[in-house]
């Protein structure tokens, strides 16, 4: 079972998110909080699996507890932002702070749902309506303080110079096949579609992308993804 935190401070949003969660065969929903300190307090206590976070929350806002759940080392929970708010800012807040994915409120249940179960599972997951332009807008914001020369499809070499490395330092080189791996999942490609473009077994993956989070450090998949248009080593598909 899926454990569930909801995070809320209307409790009409907290109580129907709570009782359409708890409808699903393999969620459970193991506490509510009514602001983000009582997220970060439930969270230690009960080690859920989610903990869906408003942003906009008394005592303490989703973004600063979203923060304080990531660099707990002792909890190994994924956060889902959940808001009425379309605002970049909040999105990017949100994302640095580490969360793991991000819908706006007005997703339908099998949306919600799906997303839960992503970032549950380590995926991630980000709003369709907003991943063009949230990827788009990080592009810009390198490109207005620009690390040191990188392309999507550099060779080897020169990605792993010294002078041509990641901004964010690594504990060692990306390989050949983590670098593929991560342009893959900035492409959106789901584990089985990964395995059918390398030409490999799904469990090889599995294996580069453990390699690809852990160098990166990276909690899951769409950390990963951001790690990399962050350092200039993959770059948002023309379509």
């Amino acid at each position: 079972m899926i454990r569930v935190v909801v995070a809320d401070d209307q409790v009409i949003v907290r109580t129907g998110l709570s009782i359409l969660l708890g409808a699903a065969k393999d969620i459970t929903v193991v506490g509510e909080a009514a602001n983000g300190e009582e997220a970060v307090r439930l969270t230690r206590s009960l080690r859920p699996h989610v903990v869906c976070m408003d942003i906009r929350m008394p005592v303490m806002d989703g973004i600063t507890a979203t923060g304080a759940i990531t660099a707990d080392d002792s909890v190994h929970t994924g956060v889902l932002i959940l808001t009425t708010f379309d605002i970049d800012d909040d999105i990017f807040s949100a994302l640095e702070a580490g969360a793991a994915g991000f819908l706006l409120k007005g997703a339908d249940e099998g949306t919600l749902l799906d997303a839960v179960r992503s970032v549950a599972r380590g995926d991630g997951t980000l709003d369709q309506r907003l991943t063009r332009r949230i990827l788009r807008e990080f592009g810009n914001r390198r490109q207005a303080t620009p690390p040191a020369p990188h392309a999507s499809r550099m060779s080897q070499e020169s990605r792993t110079a010294p002078d041509g490395g990641p901004t964010d330092p690594l504990p060692a080189p990306l390989t050949a096949r983590e670098l593929d791996v991560l342009h893959l999942l900035a492409e959106g490609r789901s584990t089985a579609e990964m395995a059918a473009h390398l030409f490999v077994e799904q469990t090889t993956v599995k294996y580069h992308l453990a390699g690809l989070l852990q160098k990166t450090a990276s909690r899951d998949r769409l950390q990963a993804v951001l790690w990399g248009f962050r350092n200039g080593l993959v770059e948002l598909p023309d379509r």
